[in-house]
């Protein structure tokens, strides 16, 4: 394991501009950061979106001070049921419901005045990094995409989950279903060994580092069992060969949580994909040393 500590981005300063916006009936709360002293320049759009349990600012927030010191107005949002977002059931995941969420979420950040509506790009990790090649293909007029240890095939990051605990998932997920006004509830993270939907790569450590880094950002350590059943049925690796603006791929070689899918990418025809490999697993990449 790499000794893995914090970004220090405590010398760049942002303003924040926080604004909600509405998905399919529910509110969704975001967050825009913008330099300081910019005044009203409009500046290029980043959208930050985050992967399995995100929340805004944990994890993510060291990549949106670097983006924002580049000279970028940089938005995150809280899906559905997550965060300081409104919706029903709480802590559930099902990932077409949050690809419309995102694309809801960028055409509220085309919306603002600090932004160039026509230079945008996506950025996108683990879960969101599928979520950004959906939106990359419904998308054209986009400057540019960037997924980070993305989850490209949720059958390969089914098969990567010890066979006891999927079985343990999967049937605490059925009886959600059977009894919908109750929802089954399991952690989203846990300690290596422990019950939850992943605790793989340092997981459990990974989130108390970003949590400590940054204590404004709430966090509820849950999400219903029925979120698993879907995870099977997601495989966005199967739409790349649609992308039609220039997208980087950075997958991790020692990643356990979403394996990267290198041979499947690599057989992709399509010159608009570039793919870079490191050697980190799943949680690396948000910290030194590996942090960009």
């Amino acid at each position: 394991m790499i000794n893995r500590s914090n970004p220090d981005t405590s010398d760049i300063t942002t303003r924040v501009i926080k604004s909600t916006f509405v998905t399919g009936g529910d509110t969704c709360s975001a967050m825009l950061h913008v330099p300081e002293g910019t005044g009203d320049t409009q500046l290029p759009g980043i959208l930050m979106v985050g992967g399995w349990g995100s929340v805004q600012q944990a994890l993510t927030i060291s990549f949106v001070n670097r983006f924002v010191a580049a000279g970028y107005a940089v938005m995150e949002f809280d899906f559905p049921g997550w965060g300081l977002s409104g919706g029903w059931p709480r802590q559930d995941i099902t990932p077409w419901r949050r690809v419309k969420a995102a694309s809801a979420a960028l055409a509220h950040l085309k919306s603002q005045p600090q932004v160039a509506a026509h230079r945008i790009v996506l950025w996108g990790t683990s879960f969101g990094g599928g979520h950004v090649v959906d939106l990359a293909t419904q998308h054209p007029d986009l400057h540019g995409a960037i997924i980070q240890v993305p989850m490209l095939d949720g059958l390969v990051t089914l098969r990567a989950t010890p066979l006891p605990r999927m079985v343990q998932l999967l049937g605490l997920g059925v009886a959600g279903l059977l009894k919908p006004g109750t929802a089954i509830q399991v952690p989203t993270v846990a300690r290596k060994g422990e019950f939850g939907t992943m605790d793989r790569d340092n997981a459990w450590e990974a989130l108390q580092m970003g949590l400590e880094a940054h204590p404004d950002a709430k966090y509820v350590n849950r999400v219903t069992a029925r979120s698993v059943l879907t995870i099977g049925f997601y495989r966005p690796w199967t739409r790349l060969k649609d992308v039609q603006v220039p997208m980087l791929i950075v997958g991790a070689t020692r990643d356990t949580v979403a394996p990267f899918v290198e041979d499947k990418v690599c057989k992709v025809a399509n010159s608009h994909l570039s793919v870079v490999q490191i050697d980190a697993d799943h949680f690396d990449p948000y910290f030194e040393p590996c942090f960009p």
